[in-house]
């Protein structure tokens, strides 16, 4: 049995460049210019697809405050545990945020705060499974594969920050 091609596109963001891959099963991966845990790439091409197309629109819409539930099918690749911490990020409402000791609870494993960062940081849908909403128990951001700033403008964007003060403007 031959493997599944995985069709991916470029999407210009406010936050850099995103590389958008799916196949018919679902959307498989997300990642931003300079991702800490990028995807193997073995058997991804260039291409158009239905769910890239879906993707781009709802991603357009939710960085244009338009949306704050994804609807796509889901394909992402990972251990049962990694899988069960990213069901429980979809869980995480628009807005909101939660600690990882909260998101460890959630999975039903609250001994496991460190397994359950390690999980979250292997993400392989950002922003659609918000990963983003987990931070510190102190409030502080902390780790995210697309760097701080990108953490911090998402959860601006959605009102769970008050925007940063500009400066100069």
């Amino acid at each position: 049995m031959l493997p599944t091609m995985i069709l991916y596109r470029e999407l210009d963001s406010p936050v850099g460049t995103l590389t958008v891959a799916a196949t018919d099963a679902g959307l498989h991966a997300i990642e931003f210019p300079r991702n800490r845990h990028p995807a193997d790439r073995e058997g991804w091409m260039p291409g158009d697809h239905r769910l890239l197309d879906l993707a781009a629109r709802q991603l357009d819409d939710y960085f244009a405050a338009k949306r704050c539930v994804f609807d796509l099918p889901l394909a992402p690749r990972g251990t049962e545990f990694q899988r069960a911490v990213w069901v429980a990020l979809a869980g995480i409402g628009y807005g909101e945020t939660i600690s990882y000791a909260q998101l460890a609870q959630r999975v039903g494993k609250p001994t496991a705060m460190r397994a359950v960062g390690a999980a979250n940081g292997r993400n392989p849908l950002p922003i659609v499974l918000p990963c983003h909403r987990v931070i510190g128990a102190d409030g502080a951001l902390t780790g995210f594969g697309g760097g701080l700033p990108t953490k911090q403008f998402l959860l601006e964007l959605e009102g769970a920050l008050p925007k940063s003060r500009d400066l100069f403007g």
